[in-house]
């Protein structure tokens, strides 16, 4: 036993250390990796963010019978709005667009009514909206 060289570890040694390392490894892992499910939602938020959006019959209405018309500018802004609205976890908003405002449904992507500041007769309140942007 005098030749035997005591920097050796012993086996239980060698286990403990690497099952240890490994065990460290996987967890920090697992800190770092998102589900299927997360994966799946964040996918398909950016995809509903690039979507232009849709103008429901409503609005469409509301636009024609106001007149309203718009430039590719304010189209462009009232999209950015709704991805704002999007990242700050607004449902329904209020988007206002120069003298234009619009009631958008962030989840369905869709403009709910449209009005502009020529509707004078009318009194301006909003009413179920979660938050507002001008965009």
């Amino acid at each position: 036993m005098n030749g035997i060289n005591k920097n050796f570890l012993s086996i239980d040694q060698i286990q403990n250390t690497y099952l240890k390392d490994a065990v460290a490894v996987t967890k920090e892992i697992e800190k770092q990796t998102a589900s299927f499910a997360e994966i799946l939602d964040i996918a398909s938020s950016k995809n509903k963010e690039a979507e232009p959006l849709r103008f429901s019959k409503h609005a469409t209405a509301r636009l024609m019978d106001r007149n309203i018309e718009m430039t590719t500018d304010q189209i462009n802004r009232l999209n950015q709005g709704k991805i704002e609205a999007s990242e700050k976890g607004i449902k329904e908003s209020l988007i206002l667009v120069d003298q234009l405002a619009f009631i958008v449904n962030v989840k369905n992507n869709t403009v709910v009514t449209a009005m502009n500041n020529d509707d004078t007769d009318e009194t301006k309140v909003f009413t179920n909206i979660d938050g507002a942007v001008i965009a």
